[in-house]
């Protein structure tokens, strides 16, 4: 089962480094920054920004998973570690990392 046919499940365990590092190629352009399962995305102009965003919302919405968001004209990052296995990652961080690439690769213009 890919990351995309998951969902984010309340209680999440933290991973362990290696499990980390064998889920991180199936997340292209996410790296791991201080703690966090980070990606920046960027965009043409504020308009796709915000709908990206929008998107995003919706999708977390439904995981239940909110990511930290840092939010100018034409990039958006997103921030993802896991409050409830103690700020480490955990699976769900995953999901929502190919989640987020899924709503980006379907944007207008991409």
């Amino acid at each position: 089962m890919t990351l995309l046919d998951q969902h984010c499940i309340e209680g999440a365990p933290a991973l362990g480094q290696s499990a980390i590092d064998a889920a991180l190629p199936d997340v292209p352009g996410w790296s791991i920054e201080d703690g966090y399962l980070r990606r920046n995305f960027a965009f043409r102009d504020y308009h796709e920004t915000i709908k990206f965003v929008n998107s995003l919302a919706e999708m977390v919405h439904q995981q239940d998973h909110h990511p930290l968001l840092s939010v100018t004209y034409k990039n958006c990052v997103v921030s993802y570690h896991t409050h409830s296995a103690g700020g480490a990652l955990s699976q769900n961080d995953f999901i929502c990392a190919a989640k987020a690439n899924a709503i980006y690769a379907l944007r207008a213009g991409a």
